[in-house]
Protein backbone atom coordinates (compact mmCIF):
# COMPACT_ATOMS: atom_id res chain seq x y z
CA UNK A 1 0.00 0.00 0.00
CA UNK A 2 2.89 2.36 0.80
CA UNK A 3 4.31 1.76 -2.67
CA UNK A 4 1.08 2.92 -4.34
CA UNK A 5 0.89 5.98 -2.10
CA UNK A 6 4.46 6.93 -3.04
CA UNK A 7 3.68 6.47 -6.75
CA UNK A 8 0.52 8.56 -6.44
CA UNK A 9 2.38 11.26 -4.55
CA UNK A 10 5.09 11.37 -7.23
CA UNK A 11 2.40 11.59 -9.92
CA UNK A 12 0.30 14.25 -8.18
CA UNK A 13 3.23 16.52 -7.43
CA UNK A 14 4.57 16.52 -10.99
CA UNK A 15 4.50 19.93 -12.60
CA UNK A 16 2.25 18.88 -15.47
CA UNK A 17 -0.54 17.64 -13.20
CA UNK A 18 -0.48 20.78 -11.08
CA UNK A 19 -0.39 22.99 -14.20
CA UNK A 20 -3.34 21.09 -15.65
CA UNK A 21 -5.35 21.51 -12.45
CA UNK A 22 -4.66 25.24 -12.38
CA UNK A 23 -5.59 25.53 -16.06
CA UNK A 24 -8.91 23.73 -15.53
CA UNK A 25 -9.84 25.95 -12.58
CA UNK A 26 -8.88 29.18 -14.33
CA UNK A 27 -10.54 27.99 -17.54
CA UNK A 28 -13.80 27.32 -15.70
CA UNK A 29 -13.77 30.76 -14.12
CA UNK A 30 -12.84 32.37 -17.45
CA UNK A 31 -15.69 30.48 -19.14
CA UNK A 32 -18.18 31.89 -16.62
CA UNK A 33 -16.93 35.41 -17.23
CA UNK A 34 -17.21 35.09 -20.99
CA UNK A 35 -20.62 33.40 -20.75
CA UNK A 36 -21.82 36.32 -18.66
CA UNK A 37 -20.35 38.73 -21.20
CA UNK A 38 -22.24 36.99 -23.99
CA UNK A 39 -25.58 36.54 -22.22
CA UNK A 40 -25.64 39.81 -20.28
CA UNK A 41 -23.87 42.24 -22.63
CA UNK A 42 -23.49 41.00 -26.21
CA UNK A 43 -26.82 39.21 -26.75
CA UNK A 44 -28.96 42.12 -25.44
CA UNK A 45 -27.07 44.47 -27.79
CA UNK A 46 -27.64 42.10 -30.70
CA UNK A 47 -31.29 41.85 -29.68
CA UNK A 48 -31.67 45.65 -29.73
CA UNK A 49 -29.96 45.90 -33.11
CA UNK A 50 -32.23 43.12 -34.41
CA UNK A 51 -35.35 44.99 -33.34
CA UNK A 52 -35.82 44.00 -29.72
CA UNK A 53 -35.57 40.23 -30.17
CA UNK A 54 -34.83 38.03 -27.16
CA UNK A 55 -32.89 35.10 -28.55
CA UNK A 56 -33.38 32.92 -25.48
CA UNK A 57 -37.13 32.91 -26.07
CA UNK A 58 -36.82 31.45 -29.59
CA UNK A 59 -38.49 28.05 -29.42
CA UNK A 60 -40.06 25.56 -31.74
CA UNK A 61 -43.00 23.87 -30.06
CA UNK A 62 -43.05 20.17 -30.95
CA UNK A 63 -45.97 19.27 -28.71
CA UNK A 64 -48.34 21.70 -27.01
CA UNK A 65 -48.83 21.63 -23.24
CA UNK A 66 -51.74 19.50 -22.04
CA UNK A 67 -54.17 21.09 -19.60
CA UNK A 68 -56.71 19.27 -17.45
CA UNK A 69 -60.31 20.37 -16.85
CA UNK A 70 -59.30 22.87 -14.15
CA UNK A 71 -56.83 24.62 -16.48
CA UNK A 72 -53.71 23.35 -14.71
CA UNK A 73 -50.91 22.05 -16.90
CA UNK A 74 -50.82 18.26 -16.59
CA UNK A 75 -48.05 17.79 -19.21
CA UNK A 76 -45.64 20.58 -20.15
CA UNK A 77 -44.99 21.56 -23.75
CA UNK A 78 -42.13 19.86 -25.59
CA UNK A 79 -39.96 22.51 -27.25
CA UNK A 80 -36.69 22.86 -29.13
CA UNK A 81 -34.92 25.84 -27.56
CA UNK A 82 -33.26 27.33 -30.63
CA UNK A 83 -32.42 30.61 -28.90
CA UNK A 84 -30.43 28.86 -26.17
CA UNK A 85 -28.53 26.99 -28.88
CA UNK A 86 -27.75 30.25 -30.71
CA UNK A 87 -26.53 31.81 -27.46
CA UNK A 88 -24.28 28.79 -26.80
CA UNK A 89 -22.79 29.21 -30.28
CA UNK A 90 -22.01 32.86 -29.49
CA UNK A 91 -20.55 31.75 -26.14
CA UNK A 92 -18.26 29.29 -27.89
CA UNK A 93 -17.12 31.75 -30.55
CA UNK A 94 -16.34 34.50 -28.06
CA UNK A 95 -14.59 32.10 -25.66
CA UNK A 96 -12.50 30.67 -28.52
CA UNK A 97 -11.62 34.17 -29.75
CA UNK A 98 -10.73 35.33 -26.22
CA UNK A 99 -8.52 32.29 -25.59
CA UNK A 100 -6.83 32.78 -28.97
CA UNK A 101 -5.91 36.36 -28.11
CA UNK A 102 -4.86 35.41 -24.57
CA UNK A 103 -2.54 32.68 -25.90
CA UNK A 104 -1.07 35.10 -28.48
CA UNK A 105 -0.40 37.72 -25.80
CA UNK A 106 1.08 35.21 -23.35
CA UNK A 107 3.27 33.80 -26.14
CA UNK A 108 4.64 37.26 -26.92
CA UNK A 109 5.29 37.95 -23.23
CA UNK A 110 7.03 34.60 -22.80
CA UNK A 111 9.25 35.07 -25.86
CA UNK A 112 10.16 38.57 -24.68
CA UNK A 113 11.09 37.25 -21.22
CA UNK A 114 13.15 34.39 -22.69
CA UNK A 115 14.96 36.86 -24.95
CA UNK A 116 15.74 39.17 -22.01
CA UNK A 117 16.96 36.22 -19.96
CA UNK A 118 19.29 35.10 -22.76
CA UNK A 119 20.65 38.64 -23.10
CA UNK A 120 21.28 38.78 -19.35
CA UNK A 121 23.14 35.46 -19.51
CA UNK A 122 25.30 36.75 -22.37
CA UNK A 123 26.16 39.89 -20.36
CA UNK A 124 27.10 37.84 -17.30
CA UNK A 125 29.27 35.37 -19.18
CA UNK A 126 32.97 36.06 -19.17
CA UNK A 127 34.95 34.97 -22.19
CA UNK A 128 36.93 31.80 -21.61
CA UNK A 129 40.68 32.31 -21.22
CA UNK A 130 42.62 31.77 -24.41
CA UNK A 131 44.85 28.76 -24.84
CA UNK A 132 48.47 29.16 -25.92
CA UNK A 133 47.56 28.25 -29.49
CA UNK A 134 44.76 30.79 -29.55
CA UNK A 135 47.04 33.49 -28.15
CA UNK A 136 49.57 32.78 -30.90
CA UNK A 137 46.86 32.93 -33.55
CA UNK A 138 45.64 36.30 -32.19
CA UNK A 139 49.20 37.65 -32.33
CA UNK A 140 49.62 36.42 -35.91
CA UNK A 141 46.31 37.99 -36.90
CA UNK A 142 47.26 41.31 -35.34
CA UNK A 143 50.66 41.27 -37.06
CA UNK A 144 49.05 40.55 -40.40
CA UNK A 145 46.61 43.41 -39.92
CA UNK A 146 49.40 45.87 -39.21
CA UNK A 147 51.66 44.63 -42.01
CA UNK A 148 52.00 47.20 -44.82
CA UNK A 149 51.09 45.91 -48.24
Amino acid sequence: MKKYFKEFKAFAVKGNVVDLAVAVIIGGAFGKIVSSLVSDVVMPLIGVVAGGLDFTSWKIVLKQAVQDATGAVSAPAVTMNIGVFVQNIFDFLIIALSIFFMVKILGKIKSRLVKEEEEDKKKDEKPAPLTKDQELLVEIRDLLKNKPE
